[in-house]
């Protein structure tokens, strides 16, 4: 009966509503002093995104019925989109040793320092949703690219790309299951990105 749950829309119910999900309230305390030197700076671009996900819609597919067909919750959806909510909570992870600059600022600090252009990182959402491997029982996908930059004399010049693939189970098979489960994702994600910038000198 998953069909149900997931189109919101198979018996009528006055009292159905739209919700709308985010990943939380984020910190709710200031983090300790962290007593090693900082990272450096990192210009953390928009995060660019498939078209599927440019709006706020919540995203689902049955892998053991059609796992081609990319389908939107009827009662759920997002705050915003995936990409801003991405943006937003890796903000905070990246933010805690390091200062995080805004998509303009990066030319703009070398110039005023008379010092290199920081490095740049640049995301790019592929797949952000719920995968249903049978009614019962579902997970929470984020595929996402990653490209750090940095400019110079001659341009921009390319330091490293990945791919990163994150899959968590989801507690429920339901919306409420899938806000989790992506959440967990990306948290998870955001570890992951953290670990491959300190590889490659950031």
């Amino acid at each position: 009966m998953i069909f149900l749950g997931l189109t919101g829309c198979a018996l009528p119910n006055q009292t159905a509503r739209l919700t709308n999900y985010d990943f939380g309230p984020g910190p709710l305390t200031t983090a300790p002093s962290d007593r090693r030197a900082p990272l450096p700076a990192l210009l953390l671009a928009e995060v660019q995104a498939s078209p599927a996900l440019g709006g706020n819609a919540m995203l689902y597919r049955l892998l053991y019925a059609d796992a081609q067909q990319l389908q939107p919750y009827a009662l759920a959806r997002w705050s915003m989109p995936p990409a801003d909510l991405l943006r937003q909570r890796l903000a905070d992870t990246l933010g805690q040793r390091r200062t995080l600059l805004g998509p303009d600022a990066g030319t703009a600090a070398g110039l005023a320092t008379g010092t290199a252009s920081p490095a740049t990182l640049r995301l790019t959402l592929e797949e952000f949703s719920q995968l249903f491997d049978s009614p019962q029982q579902s997970r929470g996908l984020l595929r996402l690219r990653a490209t750090l930059s940095q400019g110079g004399p001659g341009g921009e010049q390319v330091l490293a790309q990945r791919s990163f693939i994150v899959q968590r189970p989801a507690p429920s098979a339901d919306a409420p299951g899938g806000v989790r489960a992506l959440r967990a994702a990306t948290e998870a994600a955001a570890e992951e990105l953290l670990a491959w910038l300190a590889q490659n000198g950031q």
